[in-house]
């Protein structure tokens, strides 16, 4: 993830899948092209240490040791339903949460998660799908790793 984001692979990408009041998925890279590239690519399952509660950041997935560049925010604690996925959270929201639980959400769910199979054209078109069927989804404008960040819970 660090690495993506260094990379700028989340600059400009949609927030395609909005459970309201619950998580917030994005991870579908603006440029089509980029979106190709990756979308094979997965890595393997990180061991579980830390419950899926509000503001932490987890891999979405579709099978064990498959996960891809699709991540989502928890908007509350998901921990009774997502640590048994599980859904292995590996950061966490420090600031601007409030801005996570504003995005539009009208179109809920959308095409739908991985396991939907119904993300071909967003993959193959990139923001100009999301532009055409969902034209009022907020993207992440720039995604950047913090000097300093904190990388305990607790913190």
């Amino acid at each position: 993830f660090v690495n993506l984001v260094r990379a700028g692979f989340y600059n400009g990408a949609t927030v395609f899948r909005i459970r309201p009041g619950t998580w917030a998925q994005f991870g579908i890279p603006a440029d089509p092209a980029v979106a190709q590239t990756w979308r094979s690519q997965t890595f393997p399952d990180d061991p579980f240490r830390e419950t899926n509660r509000r503001g932490t950041v987890a891999f979405a997935f579709a099978v064990p040791n498959g996960r891809t560049t699709q991540v989502f925010i928890n908007l509350r604690d998901n921990s009774a339903t997502h640590d048994k996925e599980p859904f292995v959270p590996f950061g966490r929201v420090t600031e601007g949460l409030d801005v996570a639980d504003r995005f539009y959400a009208t179109y809920g769910e959308g095409l739908g998660g991985i396991r939907a199979g119904k993300q071909d054209a967003a993959f193959a078109e990139g923001n100009a799908f999301f532009d055409r069927l969902y034209p009022k989804l907020d993207r992440i404008k720039t995604a950047s790793i913090v000097s300093g960040a904190r990388d305990r819970p607790e913190d």
